[in-house]
């Protein structure tokens, strides 16, 4: 039999009704109430950035990724931990500003394509010229921004390439470019070459390509493309560079939802208001303004 208090025509005032309505409305209370705790338990992962005290993946030490060889200009003598370089320098800038001296700084390798692979880390962030995009930024969080490069395009000085003065007059090349960088959709969507370009594993698969003649020019960030020509392949010239779709810039990266990821960009924002990030830029980074510019 149905409880008369769930009867439809019940009296308003009926004892049980008012019993019943009581219940319903402690009932709601309660969820109410595990809703907000759940809220609290969401918000409870961000870190108070207090110096030194983060919940770093070692107790006490902060560690900082990047790949190996480790290039000029962003690392000298393929040794990160010397703070030599844009990007060694840019890492433990960021260190200090969160209150770890160098000594408290450990470096890991993490291959540049793995980086970016959804799943926990065993690094607090990676600085690897890794340039925020949206479909990275599904599987990972990035800090602010720390540089904004330029794509730029290398050639052997006596090939056809080399005497471009357009983006138009590389349409017909055959260009080479490392497998999961900006510098891919740079290619496909600004230049647009006839034909689609080679796609290598690695930055050295890239050059050892140029080097035997493989493919006419290269597409690498601006940086890059000056260390190439200076130290990799010096029978190279750095023919021009052009923005990237819409601009390239790197960030620091971390885990998805990491508590550190406030707390770094924070550390980012503060170098760039002070005025530091730009010294750090202006020493390291200087000779990328004399390249032409394509159009």
């Amino acid at each position: 039999m149905t409880p008369l208090w769930n009867r439809i025509g019940a009296p308003a005032g009926h004892p049980m009704k008012k019993l019943a309505t009581a219940f319903i409305l402690v009932l709601s209370l309660a969820l109410l109430a595990g809703c907000g705790e759940s809220k609290d338990d969401s918000t409870a992962t961000t870190a108070s950035c207090e110096p030194g005290q983060l919940p770093t993946v070692s107790d006490g030490v902060l560690t900082v990724a990047t790949d190996k060889p480790a290039y000029p200009p962003y690392f000298e003598d393929d040794d990160p931990t010397n703070g030599e370089g844009f990007e060694s320098a840019v890492a433990y800038a960021i260190a200090e500003q969160l209150g770890y001296p160098a000594a408290k700084v450990k470096w890991v390798v993490e291959p540049f394509n793995s980086s970016y692979a959804p799943g926990p880390k065993d690094f607090d962030f990676d600085v690897n010229e890794i340039s925020i995009t949206p479909a990275r930024e599904k599987a990972v969080d990035f800090s602010s921004p720390y540089y904004t490069a330029n794509q730029a395009v290398v050639a052997l000085k006596d090939s056809d390439a080399a005497g471009a003065t357009s983006l138009a007059d590389l349409k017909s090349a055959r260009i080479g470019v490392q497998i999961g960088t900006t510098s891919l959709d740079a290619v496909e969507e600004t230049i647009e070459p006839d034909d689609k370009p080679e796609v290598f594993n690695s930055s050295n698969d890239v050059v050892t390509a140029l080097k035997n003649e493989q493919i006419d020019a290269v597409v690498v960030d601006l940086p890059t493309a000056l260390y190439i020509t200076a130290a990799q392949v010096p029978t190279a010239t750095v023919v021009g560079q052009f923005a990237a779709p819409g601009g390239d810039q790197w960030g620091a990266l971390l885990s998805k939802g990491s508590a550190l990821t406030g707390c770094v960009s924070d550390a980012v924002d503060e170098l760039e208001s002070s005025g530091r990030l730009d010294q750090i830029t202006q020493r390291w980074m200087s000779k990328a303004a004399g390249a032409p510019e394509l159009n």
